[in-house]
């Protein structure tokens, strides 16, 4: 009888679904980000696109790359630029970490979701991944063609 209530903070703003299917996910890391008032708005909104960002390590920090947040629309003068770089939050232990995975060959650093979590801050799962070959990617479509088929199978059979 003790039901939760759907928080309207705890939500996914963006998802990136294509780097599961490009990428092998060794590790993830929830990250902060360092935003500015308006660009928290627009995520509010569920505006954002982090399908071609990256992260990358520089001067010792760890910068998200590419990720889209459109401008807000009532902040007129004083909006922020749609897609600039911005510093992600992670403590020293975190950080070293990453970068060190990075520096071996083939791993890179993928944003995965941007979302809110229960005090209403905004996060970031970012994953430590390494780039799956084209038979690797055919093998994945393969597994996951066969487990749709399998359950249709099952279903029918009762």
């Amino acid at each position: 009888m003790n039901q939760k209530k759907a928080d309207p903070n705890n939500k996914t703003v963006a998802e990136n679904r294509k780097a599961r299917f490009s990428y092998e996910v060794l590790d993830t890391v929830e990250a902060g980000l360092a935003l500015t008032g308006t660009e928290v708005k627009s995520l509010r909104q569920g505006q954002a696109n982090i399908q071609e960002s990256y992260a990358s390590v520089e001067g010792g920090e760890i910068w998200l790359i590419n990720s889209y947040v459109p401008e807000y629309l009532q902040a007129n003068r004083f909006n922020h630029e749609p897609r600039r770089r911005r510093k992600l939050l992670l403590n020293k232990r975190e950080m070293a970490r990453l970068a060190q995975s990075v520096e071996r060959e083939g791993m890179t650093m993928v944003p995965l979701k941007i979302y809110f979590n229960d005090k209403g801050r905004a996060k970031l799962l970012l994953a430590v991944a390494k780039g799956k070959k084209l038979h690797d990617k055919r093998e994945t479509e393969k597994q996951r063609d066969w487990a749709r088929e399998k359950g249709r199978l099952l279903k029918e059979r009762g």
